[in-house]
């Protein structure tokens, strides 16, 4: 799932400033008006009236339709929104957009019934600016409301793009190497720096062997706590959810600010299916990395495991394209089939 294309979402004063000027500019270059003076001013203040819905109608269309569909979404997605958003907000947000949508629809109706029905030219001529208050007054009042889905689309623009490939999660203390490694590991650019708390949302790499491809995502630090805060709580959901192999990251240098001992206890939480990694271990010497009591694996050791613990993963994938493939197959061949009966009908 893709969040980048989400677009920004303006304030009323946007709005308003862009569909008023398209008005304008609508009347201005149409060419051929009648001549009878309330004809005139019955097409100049209806053209007025939808060029003016048009745009804004199309703007909170775009803000309904673009963001997701919080019902649809995979589970991970559904849980990570309310890790990080305040979702009640969210909703009540949508439903504010919503709600203006169909009140200046239904304001639109009225003002053009209006212009249609008066006979009074001067009267004519400012309802569009009565009906510009109405629909100002309604925009206005869902300002809060478009405050929040732009900081909401800000937010979301930093999810990742998980897609369904063998996972690999890098987990462990707050500036232990994950975002290091993750760079390391798949060629991307995750910011790293020398204190806690660096990545404070989910980063994801990949990895190519052969003709599979490997998901790799780097999640915020935990401490271990049995009650997790909100940014802990996205690594617990990507264990929970997605990640098929853990790498569970030591600092055995304990530059983290977290002794061995804290790490141990951490890593005995992780049960099975979990590799060690060994981190900074250039600022140690061998005897010092020997030392160390726990069955650990270097890069090139780890994704030689990955390689071979993903194809079972990667033929699974393989099959269910195949047969994703053939069924569209199918249904192409039913169409012309059906279309082929319906020319052969009509001779």
């Amino acid at each position: 799932m893709n969040f980048q294309k989400i677009p920004p979402v303006e304030l009323s004063d946007v709005f308003l400033d862009i569909a008023f000027r398209r008005a304008r500019e609508k009347v201005a270059v149409k060419k051929k008006y009648p001549k009878d003076a309330l004809q005139k001013a019955r097409v100049i203040e209806h053209l007025r009236l939808d060029v003016v819905k048009d745009n804004i109608i199309f703007r909170l269309e775009r803000i309904l339709n673009t963001f997701p569909g919080t019902i649809t979404l995979p589970p991970f997605y559904q849980k990570l929104i309310k890790l990080t958003l305040n979702y009640k907000k969210l909703k009540e947000s949508f439903g504010a957009v919503n709600w203006a949508h169909e009140r200046i629809r239904k304001v639109h109706g009225q003002y053009t019934s209006k212009v249609r029905k008066t006979k009074d030219v001067k009267l004519v001529k400012v309802l569009h600016k009565q009906f510009y208050g109405r629909v100002a007054s309604l925009l206005k009042q869902i300002d809060k409301n478009l405050s929040y889905l732009e900081e909401a689309r800000r937010v979301m623009k930093s999810y990742p793009d998980i897609k369904d490939l063998y996972t690999v999660c890098l987990y462990g203390f707050p500036n232990v190497g994950k975002s290091t490694l993750l760079n390391t590991m798949t060629g991307t650019k995750a910011k790293t720096a020398a204190y806690s708390f660096t990545t404070v949302t989910i980063n994801a790499g990949y990895i190519s062997m052969g003709d599979k491809t490997i998901q790799v995502l780097d999640v915020p630090g935990t401490l271990g706590r049995d009650k997790h805060n909100d940014i802990e709580k996205q690594a617990e959901l990507v264990l929970e959810e997605v990640a098929d192999l853990i790498i569970y990251v030591y600092d055995i240098t304990e530059n983290c600010g977290y002794s061995i001992e804290k790490q141990k206890e951490l890593r005995k939480k992780l049960g099975k299916n979990v590799l060690i990694f060994l981190s900074k271990k250039d600022l140690l010497d061998q005897e010092q990395i020997d030392s160390f009591d726990e069955k650990h694996y270097t890069l090139d050791e780890i994704k030689e495991i990955i390689d071979e613990k993903s194809e079972e993963r990667h033929q699974e994938l393989l099959k269910r394209l195949a047969l994703e493939k053939a069924r569209l197959e199918a249904e192409k061949q039913a169409e012309i089939e059906s279309l082929q009966k319906m020319t052969e009908d009509s001779k």
